[in-house]
């Protein structure tokens, strides 16, 4: 007689028994990068948690899902963390932008491991400007009269408007109020500045013509906006940014142009379309000129002020200046990154933006193929022509030609795949595409490479 289905079940081991005590489980090696980021009591008491739900199910234990569930338990992350940038975009708003040069991290390492001499005249033993060492900088390779900085690019353009705007208009091209990540939008930004805003012109075409119609006894400023990202092409016009910035001295006004991403080089050099510079604005002759340091610079986020003296001191008189100012780390990192663009061939090779943006077809092709030979098979990889991007508002219309690796694992969509590798360590951020996952070297840096391959490799166990 067969026997009975209790029975049958008794002699069938309960998969529950054999769940790892939380001691075993916190010194397993999968344990430490979570220790790491979320600490130990918390790691704990999630792993608790996920235990609980396992001994109430009837499932067995399996390492790499226990800890995957743990970290979704916890959240992708508890705070900053470095992670692999796969996706192409060199400044990549979501994953910090530039990456510094090291040069400047050197520079905010020194500054940070002790005390500097952030606002001390050394010579005089009197207090000092924090800005002289960047301010100098950047007269020296802009030929501005005068400089400041602070925390971003937003904030520049905001301290410029409160400065020479405030109670009076502000005028603008309709084709350049722009709105970018974030939700910064240049009409709010000169209501925040205290002005009020006069459209001029048209989407696409605006004249000399219609600024000097607007002025009147309340105008205070003629304002210049870079369209950051996005341009309209086709039956466009505007005029002459050097008679904007004479129209405006002429009639009493001030001259503020938002340049956006602050370049210092010639990006034509690199096959980039060519973008108006620092050096450009400020010779024709805008009182105040803002850009971003992470950008084009190659920097760290900062925003840079640049123009004539009288209205850089009413910015620095502002009281909205000591608000936005920067620290030391931020003024040490781009002080040092001004100094690398002191010669060009230099800030390519050692700017690490600079140098994605530059870097050949041949050398990401071969990195492309490494990462390749690295993968497994169950990867199903292979190798593929693409570009990438500039990004972070910069050059939308650039394409940068290179060599992609796209993965197709059986079994699993694009978006399961490229969640499984954000939970890697440190987290690799792939490209969606069409339905594939792509990895761009170009924004990988060769010591990178092997990193990336174990995270794809881990995702695929």
């Amino acid at each position: 007689m067969p026997p009975r289905s209790g029975a049958m079940d008794a002699l069938v081991p309960d998969p529950r028994r054999a769940l790892p005590a939380l001691h075993r489980l916190l010194a397993m090696p999968e344990c430490g990068a979570l220790v790491r980021v979320h600490g130990r009591e918390r790691a704990a008491a999630a792993m608790r948690q996920q235990l609980a739900a396992l001994r109430e199910g009837s499932e067995g234990f399996d390492a790499g899902e226990f800890f995957a569930a743990v970290e979704q338990c916890l959240g992708t992350r508890a705070g900053l963390g470095r992670v692999l940038n796969a996706t192409g975009v060199v400044l990549h708003t979501n994953l910090g932008r530039a990456p510094l040069a090291a040069a400047a991290i050197a520079a905010m390492a020194e500054v940070a491991r002790g005390y500097c001499a952030l606002e001390m005249d050394l010579q005089s033993g009197r207090r000092g400007d924090r800005f002289s060492g960047a301010a100098a900088l950047l007269c020296e390779l802009t030929g501005c009269e005068a400089a400041l900085v602070v925390n971003n690019g937003a904030a520049a353009v905001l301290l410029a408007l409160s400065a020479v705007a405030a109670g009076g208009e502000a005028i603008v091209s309709r084709g350049e109020l722009v709105e970018i990540g974030g939700g910064f939008r240049i009409p709010e930004v000169v209501a925040q500045g205290g002005a009020r805003l006069v459209e001029v012109g048209t989407t696409n075409r605006t004249r000399l013509s219609d600024y000097e119609r607007a002025i009147g006894a309340e105008s205070r400023v003629l304002l210049r906006v870079h369209p950051s990202n996005y341009r309209i092409l086709g039956f466009t016009e505007a005029p002459d940014p050097a008679r904007l910035a004479t129209l405006a001295r002429e009639r009493g006004l001030a001259s503020v142009e938002d340049l956006g991403s602050g370049a210092l080089l010639d990006l034509a050099r690199l096959g980039l379309p060519g973008e108006r510079g620092l050096r450009e604005a400020v010779a024709d002759g805008f009182d105040l000129v803002a850009a971003s340091g992470d950008k084009l610079l190659g920097g760290p986020q900062a925003g840079l002020l640049l123009g004539r003296e009288d209205a850089i001191a009413r910015c620095a008189r502002h009281p909205l200046m000591r608000a936005l100012r920067p620290d030391k780390a931020t003024l040490a990192a781009l002080e040092a990154t001004l100094r690398l663009h002191r010669d060009p061939e230099l800030a390519l090779r050692e700017v690490p933006a600079l140098r994605m943006m530059a870097e050949d077809a041949e050398a990401l092709s071969r990195r492309a193929q490494s990462l390749r030979a690295l993968l497994p098979e169950t990867a199903r990889a292979e190798v593929a022509k693409g570009d990438s991007l500039v990004g972070g508002g910069a050059l939308p219309l650039a394409r940068l030609r290179t060599t992609l690796v796209a993965l197709h694992p059986d079994g699993l969509t694009a978006e399961e795949f490229a969640a499984r590798l954000r939970r890697s360590h440190p987290p690799l951020i792939a490209r969606l595409e069409r339905g594939r996952v792509l990895l761009d070297p170009r924004t990988l840096a060769e010591d990178e490479i092997a990193e990336a391959a174990r995270a794809v490799t881990e995702a695929l166990a």
